[in-house]
């Protein structure tokens, strides 16, 4: 006869929420973090293997994050509840994300960039190309999203870039766009967009700072993105 598993079965060290609080958030696997969200009212089940099955089910954080309630609680041990609680804690983060947005952070390099609209552009299905409107300063004033394109290609007239810059009287803009295949690795039509907007900047005075294509990260290309300034695309 099988005996029911609870996490308070496990060792302290072994214990999702102990671990998390001893050693910090990034010790802990995804399936785990998931853990400590559906952990309460489970019985005879052990949270960290429905994390895992939950990841083995959507693959990954933004499949997950996308699931539908019905989605989730085609997993067992996935009720109503823990359904809403796994939206709740994904929604959060987009908020977050938003937040961050809204604090005007400082974007004078693609870091900065990529750690503001990550969340956002791994939730994007179709290649969406966003301008960052930058003051003076280089912080930003706002975000716009000029266009959608396919599931691997955008297109794009420099109008629709600069309109926006003009309208909020930027000083310079960040061009942004995902590659849904995960590789960010810059295409031709990448780099003639980025070329060509280069120009149309120079004539309107409004500099274009750097084209940054986000991505995923692998075991073998740890950064998930891509800049075409860093890469030597721009003209000096």
């Amino acid at each position: 006869m099988s005996q029911s598993f609870r996490l308070k079965d496990q060792p302290v060290s072994e214990r999702p929420r102990e671990r998390l609080v001893a050693q910090g958030a990034d010790a802990l696997s995804h399936a785990e973090l998931i853990a400590i969200l559906l952990r309460t009212g489970l019985k005879g089940a052990n949270a960290v293997d429905i994390g895992r099955e939950l990841l083995l089910k959507f693959g990954t954080l933004q499949s997950l994050a996308q699931a539908s309630v019905e989605d989730l609680r085609s997993v067992k041990g996935i009720g109503r509840d823990k359904a809403a609680t796994l939206m709740a804690a994904f929604a959060l983060a987009r908020k977050m994300a938003e937040d961050l947005q809204r604090e005007s952070p400082v974007l004078d390099n693609p870091e900065n960039v990529v750690r503001l609209l990550r969340e956002k552009n791994l939730m994007k299905k179709v290649e969406t190309l966003q301008v960052l409107l930058l003051n003076t300063r280089r912080r930003l004033i706002r975000v716009v999203e000029i266009t959608d394109g396919t599931l691997d290609t955008i297109l794009v007239h420099p109008r629709e870039v600069f309109k926006a810059a003009i309208a909020a009287n930027a000083a310079a803009v960040v061009l942004v766009h995902n590659h849904p295949s995960g590789d960010p690795t810059p295409s031709e039509a990448d780099i003639k967009v980025t070329r060509d907007l280069i120009r149309a900047g120079q004539l309107l005075k409004i500099e274009v700072l750097d084209h940054v294509i986000i991505g995923h990260a692998t075991p073998e290309r740890p950064k998930d993105f891509a800049s075409l300034r860093e890469l030597g695309y721009f003209y000096q």
